[in-house]
C-alpha cells in the first residue's frame, strides 16, 4: 500500500496492517519469532533466515528500537511473478516511489534469489535501479542517485523461482550495530547473535551470568542492557526517520514509552574475565560506551583458575577458535582442563559455549544436554548446554554432532 494512504489510515484512526520481514542470524528465527510476537507482531512465520509478519507502523517502529535479535525490518512494498528482466522493470516501475521517500536522498539496491532463471544478478540490480529512477524523473523530474556505501534508502529484491518480492529497508544500518560499540576485538561476536546466544541459554534477567572469556564483552553488555530495559537501538538512528510515512509524533511516542521502562543502572549479578589485560580495558570501554558500565564486574583472570563468583548460575561464553593448526593443537590441549575445571568449579551451573570448533564435547569431556546449531554469518557453529551436576557429568561415551 502506498506510504500516503499508510499516513492517511493512521491519521484516521485506522492503523494499516503492513506486511514485514525480519532477517536474522540462522539458527534464531524461532527465538525472532517469539520476540516479534512479545512486541505485537500478527501471524509470525519463521523462514530460513528470517521471520515474516504483518503489523502496523507502531510495530514497526517498536521491532526497530527494541528487537534484539533481528538484523533488519524489511517493509514489503510488492511482490509479482515474472519471467523476465523486462517484467520486473515493469512491475518495479509501477510503484508510486514518490511516496515512499525523496528523490534527492541516495539509494542503494539489493538483491538475493533462491532457484531465479535470471542470467544476471548484476542486471537486474541495474534494471529495478532504472525502473525507480525512470519512475521519480517521470513524476518529479528528478531522479534519486547511487551510494552504495552509505545510503539513506536501501532497497531489497528477493528472487524466487517464479516471485519477485520488494521491500524497503526501514532499518538503515543493521540492527545489529547498536551504536555504542567505540572499539572492538580482532572478531566481535554480532550484538544480535549476542542477544540470541542469551535468550537460548535460558538465562535471565536476575540470574547471575558469568562470561570467563569475556573479549570486548558483547555478551555482558546484552545481559546488562536486558536487565536493565534499555532498548537495543536507544542509542542510533534509522532509515524509517527518512521515508515518506514517517509519523513523528508516532515514533516519539513509542521512544518516549520504551525510555521509560528503563531500570537505573545499578551493579547486577553480572561477572565477565579474561586472561588479556588489554581486552579488558576494551570491554570496559564497551560497557562504558553502552552506559552499563557499573552494572558488570570485571577481573582478570585464566579461565582455568576462575572461581564461580557467586551461587549458581549461567555461565555463556564465546572462547577463541583457532584457525591455524598451531592454535587448534593448543585448543585441544586447553579443552580437557577447561572441562576438568567446569566440573570442579561450578556444580549447579548451567554452561553454555558457542563455538566453531565442533571438537569442543569431545575433547571437553563433558556430555552437552543440548547441541544448537547456529551460524556465525556463514560460520557454522554449536552453542553448546552443559547442565553441571556434581559427580553425573564425565562423559561415559562417545556422542555424534548433528
Amino acid at each position: 500500500m502506498p506510504a500516503a494512504r499508510n499516513a492517511a489510515r493512521h491519521d484516521a484512526g485506522a492503523p494499516s496492517l503492513e506486511h514485514f520481514f525480519a532477517p536474522c542470524p540462522r539458527g534464531l528465527e524461532p527465538a525472532l519469532a517469539t520476540e516479534l510476537t512479545s512486541l505485537g507482531a500478527q501471524d509470525p512465520q519463521p523462514a530460513e533466515g528470517g521471520v515474516a509478519f504483518s503489523g502496523d507502523l507502531r510495530l514497526c517502529y517498536r521491532a526497530n528500537l527494541e528487537s534484539r535479535i533481528a538484523s533488519r525490518i524489511l517493509w514489503r512494498v510488492g511482490g509479482w511473478d515474472y519471467r523476465s528482466e523486462e517484467d520486473v522493470y515493469r512491475s518495479v516501475n509501477r510503484l508510486p516511489w514518490c511516496s515512499y521517500f525523496d528523490p534527492r536522498l541516495t539509494i542503494r539496491v539489493n538483491v538475493s534469489a533462491l532457484g531465479s532463471p535470471l542470467r544476471s544478478l548484476d542486471y537486474i540490480t541495474l534494471r529495478i535501479k532504472d525502473a525507480v529512477c525512470d519512475r521519480f524523473r517521470g513524476d518529479a523530474g528528478m531522479r534519486p542517485s547511487v551510494d552504495t556505501a552509505k545510503p539513506d534508502v536501501r532497497i531489497h529484491a528477493f528472487f524466487e523461482a517464479r516471485r519477485l518480492t520488494l521491500y524497503l529497508d526501514t532499518s538503515g544500518e543493521a540492527l545489529f550495530r547498536r551504536g555504542y560499540r567505540r572499539m572492538q576485538s580482532e572478531a566481535p561476536l554480532r550484538e544480535n547473535l549476542a542477544a540470541g546466544i542469551l535468550v537460548l541459554s535460558g538465562w535471565q534477567p536476575g540470574t547471575a551470568l558469568l562470561d570467563p572469556m569475556c573479549g570486548s564483552a558483547t555478551l555482558l553488555v546484552e545481559a546488562a542492557s536486558m536487565a536493565l530495559r534499555i532498548p537495543a537501538g536507544a542509542a542510533r538512528s534509522f532509515a524509517l526517520e527518512k521515508l515518506g510515512n514517517f509519523d513523528a509524533e508516532l515514533w516519539h511516542a513509542v521512544v518516549s514509552t520504551a525510555a521509560a521502562r528503563r531500570l537505573p543502572v545499578v551493579p547486577l549479578s553480572l561477572f565477565g574475565a579474561d586472561l588479556y589485560g588489554d581486552q579488558l580495558k576494551l570491554a570496559r570501554e564497551n560497557l562504558a560506551a553502552a552506559g552499563v558500565e557499573s552494572a558488570v564486574t570485571l577481573k582478570q583472570a585464566n579461565v582455568l583458575e576462575l572461581p564461580a563468583p557467586c551461587e549458581p548460575g549461567v555461565l555463556v561464553t564465546n572462547p577463541p577458535y583457532g584457525v591455524r593448526l598451531g592454535e587448534q593443537q593448543e585448543l585441544a590441549h586447553m579443552y580437557p582442563k577447561l572441562g576438568d575445571a567446569l566440573k570442579q568449579k561450578y556444580a549447579g551451573w548451567r554452561v553454555c559455549i558457542f563455538t566453531a570448533d565442533l571438537r569442543l564435547p569431545k575433547l571437553i569431556g563433558l556430555k552437552p544436554a543440548r547441541r544448537i546449531p547456529l551460524y556465525n554469518g556463514a560460520l557454522e557453529c554449536r552453542l553448546y548446554v552443559f547442565e553441571m551436576v556434581s559427580g553425573s557429568m564425565r562423559r561415559q561415551t562417545t556422542s555424534r554432532d548433528e
